[in-house]
């Protein structure tokens, strides 16, 4: 019996040091005692813009346009439905009518909007109105959410140029709606790939994601804009 109780013991306190080490782990396996945060206009950097895009997981539209220089920054967040700060739990469940998004902080002098879409385009599948790759549900659809008539008019060109290009042959149904209320996710969810990068690697190369974008670009799947 003090043999048992001796590696129960044992068994608890490196699981404790286990979850103290990683709190990334914890705050995944715990994800519903966060609350998300609406992002208000005050907190766009002076002289920047804002690009709202929804296009599957968050985690994976996050380093095409960190690493573009003219951007400030990228969220990650929840667009598009009616309740008022969801979780993530609430969200992935498909239960709030939110989808996974990011902003995108630009300076339009540095970077302009149409270049915003042309590498967005280049991260998804905008024929899939179900899903993209791995990640199945409403939640996970694409979406690009306008904040002025003259991007939604950008918008719908560089949707009907795509179109029109051959390079799908299905039809576009990424659609593309005014933009309402965006509330940023948790904060574990922000820069996922730099904070939990081995679990990011294996996420993204089991999704599809690469597999599907690398066979419909090849050599045009890299986007000639200027790194930061």
């Amino acid at each position: 019996m003090k043999k048992r109780t001796k590696w129960v013991i044992i068994i608890a306190v490196l699981s404790i040091i286990a979850v103290l080490a990683i709190p990334e782990a914890y705050a995944y396996l715990t994800k519903r005692n966060y609350d998300s945060e609406a992002v208000t206009a005050q907190e766009i950097p002076d002289g920047y813009e804002v690009a709202t895009l929804a296009g599957g997981c968050f985690w994976c539209m996050e380093p095409p346009f960190e690493k573009l220089k003219g951007v400030h920054s990228v969220i990650s967040g929840y667009t598009g439905g009616e309740t008022e700060n969801p979780s993530y739990d609430e969200v992935s469940s498909g239960g709030t009518g939110h989808i996974e998004s990011v902003q995108v902080y630009y300076d339009p002098d540095v970077i302009s909007y149409e270049q915003i879409l042309d590498v967005f385009w280049k991260q998804v599948n905008p024929t899939d109105d179900e899903g993209q790759f791995v990640d199945r549900g409403y939640q996970y659809t694409t979406a690009i959410f306008f904040h002025t008539p003259e991007q939604q008019e950008i918008a719908e060109q560089s949707e009907q140029d795509l179109q029109h290009s051959g390079r799908f042959q299905k039809e576009l149904v990424t659609p593309i709606k005014e933009m309402g209320e965006f509330y940023k996710a948790e904060e574990y969810h922000q820069d996922y790939y730099k904070k939990n990068k081995l679990r990011y690697d294996f996420y993204r190369g089991n999704s599809g994601r690469d597999q599907y974008l690398e066979e419909k670009w090849g050599e045009d799947l890299e986007v000639n804009l200027p790194k930061k």
